[in-house]
């Protein structure tokens, strides 16, 4: 069955431990918080054993977890078997594995993985085994407009309650960051007494804990987010960071997605260039969004060539001030009309 990765958390101690969980996604917290509530409730259990096998690599031996599967435990009646597959993909021989104890379980052995990529495309016979014995729980990202939800709902179980404004005060203050914002609501169930918080309170009380990266400074530019994108940039610059050390995935990406302008114009298969080109379906609709802004690829050619100059400039190899250049460029390619900001627009 599925089930999403708070409500492994919520199961009732009493409800009976799946015999497998495949808990995978991009959301780093939502799977280590759904993979510690499984942990804790084997514990709870009484399942004191526990394996850890690390098939982080094409020559992991899937042999040694297929003996361990059928070697009797040393220490309890059952034990707790994680497989860590940050790729989601087990291969040949790993999906072989984990269908055929799926198929028939060991009685003594409960089986954990987790996975910190996944889309509809690994999503094989192995998972669908897992599904029909156990327990698939898929941690997707929580999207911009979901994040209020998902702090409100933090806050309760923590036993706060903060008005709308204050709820989205934090939404803007973490950026996406959920361990930012799961460590800022540990900290207000210290602080706030009790309180209703309003917009001051949470002000006073929170850190500005936003994650200021060059991955998320793409996504709100892709996804069309124009003011966010001068948020991150003043803080990126505020950081001490170089706009040199930046230009190397700006320009990356800007190159990728004039190839997918041009696969696009022509009639292509957009969806599995993206595939082709890694970029999974979680991380698919900031790019989709981008191509419906700027749909011409001789835009984005535009966009590459004055990545290069903002290049230049922040390696003092052409005038201009790179910030500016770097900010002019993100700020055309998040917001159409801005376009003529640029100095070949």
């Amino acid at each position: 069955m599925e089930l999403r990765p708070e409500q492994l958390a919520s199961q009732p101690a009493s409800q009976a431990l799946s015999p497998v969980y495949l808990i995978a996604g991009p959301e780093t917290l939502r799977v280590l918080e759904a993979a510690d509530a499984v942990r804790a409730r084997a514990r709870a259990d009484g399942i004191d054993e526990r394996e850890v096998f690390d098939a982080d690599g094409r020559d992991f031996d899937w042999n040694q977890v297929q003996a361990s599967f059928n070697a009797p435990s040393l220490f309890s009646p059952r034990r707790l078997m994680e497989l860590r597959l940050p790729s989601g993909k087990p291969g040949k021989d790993g999906a072989e594995v984990i269908s055929q104890f799926c198929a028939d379980p060991a009685p003594d052995v409960i089986l954990l993985i987790t996975c910190n990529e996944w889309s509809k495309a690994h999503q094989g016979k192995w998972a669908e085994a897992v599904n029909r014995v156990g327990v698939l729980s898929v941690a997707w990202a929580i999207k911009p407009h979901e994040l209020p939800d998902w702090i409100e709902r933090r806050l309760r179980t923590q036993g706060l309650r903060a008005d709308p404004a204050a709820v989205q005060r934090l939404a803007e203050r973490v950026e996406g960051n959920l361990l930012a914002a799961a460590q800022e609501i540990d900290k207000l169930a210290l602080l706030a007494s009790g309180q209703t918080l309003d917009v001051d309170t949470m002000e006073s009380l929170v850190a500005d804990a936003a994650r200021y990266d060059v991955f998320r400074l793409l996504e709100a530019t892709f996804s069309g987010q124009p003011v966010a994108v001068l948020r991150m940039l003043a803080g990126l610059r505020g950081e001490g960071e170089a706009v040199a050390a930046l230009m190397p995935m700006v320009i990356r990406e800007l190159l990728s997605t004039a190839a997918l302008a041009r696969i696009q114009a022509r009639g292509g298969n957009l969806g599995a260039e993206m595939k082709s080109r890694g970029i999974w379906e979680s991380r698919q609709a900031p790019f989709k969004r981008a191509l419906q802004r700027h749909p011409e690829p001789k835009r984005w050619e535009r966009f590459v060539a004055e990545a290069g100059l903002v290049d230049r400039m922040a390696k003092g190899r052409a005038d201009g001030d790179p910030w500016l250049g770097l900010e002019r460029l993100l700020v055309a390619v998040a917001e159409a009309r801005a376009v003529r900001l640029l100095a070949r627009a």
